[in-house]
């Protein structure tokens, strides 16, 4: 059961994105699981005029669980539930279109181990995905393909997704995934940067494992 709390942690989660640059106007979305499907920020509505009462419950089938004021779901609601049905131990799920990100998916490049923080995604790259139009199947499916067992990808010429346990899991990942594009479009201006080894992205990812608990 949802209760109050959770729609205004969403929410909270949502116009926090919109602060920190990740996204504008009505783009991105916010979603959180329960245990029959899911929470998730209506389709163009601004943050800022967002109230609890907007958010939507649905299942991960993507059948909705009453119309909120007429509100429809995001249009990525597909990506988000495709993403939840593939990883159990996701709790949380942000999608922005922050400017460095945005960028390097418009060249559909990955991020490569250029620093050490890109296994903070949980692997030795942070993949780009292949191109689908927004709100479609094909792209929820992209999505997958680029995530696998990691918790973030960039979207082509799209935007991210980030995925935690928790919403400030989620938002703490957009927000480094996002400065991990803008330091490596940066070092791109100047030329090809040096990439860390397998071996050394291996120990990192160890560390990592561990890391704050």
């Amino acid at each position: 059961m949802i209760n109050y709390a959770q729609r205004t942690q969403v929410i909270a989660a949502a116009r926090h994105m919109e602060d920190r640059g990740l996204t504008q106007g009505t783009s991105g979305n916010v979603s959180v699981r329960f245990a029959e499907g899911m929470l998730i920020t209506p389709s163009a509505v601004p943050y800022s005029t967002m109230e609890p009462s907007d958010l939507i419950t649905m299942s991960l089938e993507g059948r909705v669980r009453g119309v909120p004021r007429g509100r429809l779901p995001s249009t990525e609601w597909r990506m988000h539930a495709g993403i939840f049905a593939h990883g159990p131990d996701i709790g949380a799920i942000i999608h922005a279109h922050p400017p460095w990100s945005t960028a390097l998916s418009c060249l559909r490049r990955d991020i490569p181990p250029f620093h050490y923080m890109v296994a903070a995604a949980g692997g030795t790259v942070i993949r780009c995905s292949g191109y689908a139009t927004f709100g479609t199947q094909e792209l929820a499916d992209a999505a997958l393909q680029a995530l696998g067992d990691r918790r973030a990808c960039l979207l082509a010429n799209h935007g991210i997704i980030a995925c935690g346990n928790s919403l400030d899991a989620a938002l703490r990942l957009a927000i480094e995934v996002e400065a991990l594009a803008g330091q490596y479009m940066r070092a791109l201006s100047v030329g090809e940067p040096a990439l860390l080894t397998d071996a050394q992205m291996a120990s990192v990812l160890e560390e990592f494992k561990t890391y704050g608990r």
